[in-house]
């Protein structure tokens, strides 16, 4: 059976990140573990931390009838109710259950409202550089993703927003800390977002539903805080999951917070609900709704990410390559070096052509155009810290000879 042809075009142009990490799989497999200095995917290399882990012993060990079986599309009530108790503490707005959606991970959930929110030939407006799979997300329910630029702090500029936003936007994908620049969006970000939203609304009467992405939401340097956005626009979901913060990106246990102030809350968590069935998902996998339940509040140290962030920091100051300070997350947005070498001097700036050399110095990171982001490229250093150690004289024989 041929594969569709919008397919073979989007399999063509998909993620550098899933292409560089199954070639440093490969590079690996040559070279030895220790002589790869992979730095290409966000897979958290802290273990889960104690409290998760006993709370999968504990509940592995039940013998519930029915445990393992369907439960309403929505999730477990006592799942529902413990993001609820979540989501309230960190956006200081009351949240029900009800307005919780557990989901398959922050994709499922994304897709999920998505599905929820989309016509055909809507757009969303996402600040650039961004995790490209939402390209992929929106487009999968007939939208359009369209690319704004930021300030060059990576801060979200208001009146760019303003100018790329019409009569067909429909949702704004914001994403703090930011995958890849690791920028917090700070309230007063959010307060300019949201005099945004408000003012598009009464120019076109359509509210733009403001989609908060926050799996790195605990991730933080420098006793940084992240926003809250319920209190400041009432059309406004969160999406977010374990994956990064508990180092269960594997486990695809996240959920979706619709803001209980949103007009007709009610019909769009029921459309999420919707959605999260007729996509295939049905329901977030029940054994890990319950892990989550029990323990989605287990202290996690997060100093040793801060420790790999100055090790690796480090080690790219003294090879020559300048990257954006994150405020969280796991990675380094680091700005390709200028040519050294005259061979090279017509890849001034070409992130892809940069990737491809550090490639031979056994280096994988990943192009900043696979972000929106040209010019650039990210180190991920949730690694281990014998990644990071051994990379150094790596990056600086590699800028040497760029």
């Amino acid at each position: 059976m041929p594969v569709a042809k919008h397919i073979k075009e989007l399999m063509s142009s998909s993620s550098f990140i899933r292409k560089m990490f199954e070639e440093g799989i490969q590079m690996k497999a040559r070279y030895g573990n220790d002589n790869v200095y992979d730095f290409s995917i966000g897979n958290p290399d802290l273990e889960p931390p104690a409290g998760v882990k006993n709370a999968i012993r504990k509940l592995a060990g039940l013998d519930e009838p029915g445990m393992h079986g369907y439960m309403p599309n929505a999730g477990y009530q006592f799942a529902r109710e413990a993001m609820a108790a979540k989501t309230s503490a960190e956006q200081g707005v009351k949240v029900g259950f009800e307005h919780i959606v557990m989901g398959v991970g922050a994709a499922g959930a994304l897709n999920s409202v998505m599905k929820a929110v989309l016509s055909p030939g809507d757009e969303v407006l996402v600040p650039a550089p961004y995790f490209p799979e939402y390209n992929h997300y929106v487009a999968n329910h007939g939208g359009k993703v369209v690319p704004v630029p930021v300030k060059p702090d990576f801060s979200p500029d208001v009146e760019a927003l303003s100018a790329a936003a019409n009569e067909k936007t429909a949702a704004l994908i914001i994403n703090s800390p930011n995958n890849p620049s690791g920028k917090i969006y700070s309230e007063s970000d959010i307060r300019s977002i949201a005099a945004f939203l408000q003012a598009h609304k009464e120019k076109t009467g359509r509210a733009i539903l403001l989609v908060a992405d926050e799996p790195y939401r605990s991730i933080v340097y420098g006793n940084k805080k992240v926003s809250p956005v319920f209190p400041f626009w009432p059309e406004t979901v969160i999406v977010t999951s374990f994956a990064k913060n508990l180092s269960l990106p594997g486990e695809r246990i996240g959920y979706t917070a619709v803001n209980p102030a949103a007009e007709d809350c009610g019909e769009l968590v029921d459309a999420v609900v919707f959605a999260t069935r007729v996509l295939g998902y049905v329901n977030a996998p029940a054994f890990f709704q319950r892990v989550i339940a029990d323990s989605w509040d287990a202290p996690v140290d997060y100093s040793l990410y801060a420790r790999r962030r100055e090790a690796l920091s480090n080690i790219l100051k003294e090879a020559g390559i300048d990257f954006a300070e994150p405020d969280g997350a796991f990675y380094l947005f680091c700005r390709v070096p200028e040519p050294g070498k005259k061979e090279n001097a017509s890849y001034a700036g070409n992130d892809k052509a940069f990737c491809d050399h550090l490639k031979k110095y056994r280096i994988l990171g990943v192009p900043g155009s696979g972000f929106c982001g040209p010019g650039w490229i990210r180190l991920a250093y949730c690694v281990s810290p014998q990644t990071i150690n051994g990379s150094a004289g790596a990056f600086k024989e590699a800028v040497l000879n760029w």
